[in-house]
């Protein structure tokens, strides 16, 4: 069935629905949501939260990304970002061929030191040179890991597939982010690293986080949990459990269980009270202030939007933070300004977060749902917040 990409989500799940020959109500019964609910999320007044459309998925039988059209395909045209796709695709394709004859690859500290940076592009939200360089590099390493397979060499590797999961997850291509997650732990088994295994399965949490699979999602973190014991005590091993924990908050605040995700950020600002701000370990962006985001969103899954503006209030983002978790904060406190009746305020926060980091917010399907609700709040639609919905492609 053909997605038109000018269409919103709400406009998705009314094809979807007509499809399966379900009416308003017998799907909002379905998926254990209002009758009211549905019907303004369908007709774009209300943007749809995650935990709602991740109910209408299961509902319908689809995955959430045919509901939120992903991977914006005219946007990555657009950016010249589509042809780096493929490349990845195929580098990832390697991992089991052995070295190749016909590469010749530089030591492993040069691969370590732009396995590094490649993951630095990426939190700074520079997709677009992450993409480029990323193929090259999985080739180089996947054939240095082979010839000399050291620990080291594979935790370089480990590396590469760790930014492919992360660059295709930022543009929407839950397909391939799979897959780079699953050469990710058969690197990480070679490395002989529990922490790189316990990092794996909190990302792979998020996969099913995002397509609403939150016992899934909840067993992947305990598996976490139970791998990282196996590490010795370092600092290291804390920011991956306190990472660990925030997973885990969002999960239990997505299923309604304010009880337990309170209980997860408890225990993850008491590790971080230990780590301090801890940016650049495992790249996880972990520390006191990752907390305190993580419990915004938590209470914004809780649907506690005016509890979680409160919250963020308190946050001062430190200035060398990542751009990719700063323009995620904004784009939820701006879901939550909408949702608080704050049109205004939204449109300014979700400015701020295409000012930090232009390509991840394009890419955002929160920020795709909130311009929607904004659009559908203002009988005329000013000029910013126009160019804002025409520059997300909607």
């Amino acid at each position: 069935m053909p997605l038109h990409a000018s269409e919103h989500t709400g406009d998705r799940i009314a094809r979807y629905r007509k499809l399966r020959h379900l009416t308003q109500r017998a799907l909002a019964e379905r998926a254990k949501i209002s009758y009211s609910m549905l019907t303004k999320i369908e007709q774009g007044v209300k943007p749809v939260s995650p935990a709602v459309l991740a109910a209408v998925a299961r509902a319908l039988s689809v995955q959430t990304v045919d509901l939120t059209g992903q991977p914006y395909i005219t946007e990555l045209q657009q950016d010249e970002l589509d042809g780096l796709i493929q490349p990845i695709r195929e580098a990832l394709d390697l991992y089991d061929l052995g070295a190749d004859p016909e590469v010749a690859p530089r030591g492993i500290a040069a691969l370590a030191a732009e396995a590094d940076q490649l993951c630095a592009l990426v939190r700074d939200t520079r997709l677009k040179e992450a993409a480029r360089a990323l193929p090259a590099l999985i080739t180089e390493a996947t054939t240095a890991a082979h010839a000399a397979p050291t620990d080291e060499a594979w935790r370089v590797l480990a590396s590469t597939y760790r930014t492919a999961y992360d660059v295709t997850t930022k543009l929407g291509f839950a397909d391939l982010c799979v897959v780079a997650l699953d050469r990710m732990a058969w690197a990480a088994e070679r490395a002989s690293d529990p922490v790189l295994a316990g990092v794996r399965q909190y990302l792979r949490s998020l996969v099913y986080l995002r397509a609403g699979q939150y016992r899934m999602g909840r067993r992947l973190v305990t598996v976490g949990m139970g791998t990282l014991a196996q590490a010795g005590p370092d600092r290291v091993r804390d920011v991956a459990i306190g990472q660990l924990h925030l997973g885990a908050a969002v999960l239990a605040a997505r299923e309604g269980d304010g009880d337990t995700a309170a209980g997860h950020i408890v225990e993850a600002a008491r590790v971080a009270e230990s780590t301090g701000e801890a940016a650049r370990v495992q790249w996880l962006s972990f520390g006191p202030t990752n907390v305190a985001v993580h419990q915004v969103s938590a209470l914004a899954e809780l649907s506690q939007y005016a509890e979680a503006l409160q919250v963020a209030k308190t946050i001062t983002i430190p200035s060398d933070w990542p751009a990719s978790r700063a323009s995620a904060h904004l784009a939820e406190v701006a879901r939550a300004q909408l949702w608080t009746g704050r049109p205004e305020a939204s449109l300014q926060t979700l400015q701020r977060a295409r000012e930090i980091a232009p390509q991840q917010t394009r890419y955002h399907p929160m920020v795709r749902e909130t311009v929607a609700g904004l659009v559908s709040a203002h009988r005329s639609t000013p000029g910013t917040l126009s160019n804002l919905a025409h520059w997300v492609g909607i």
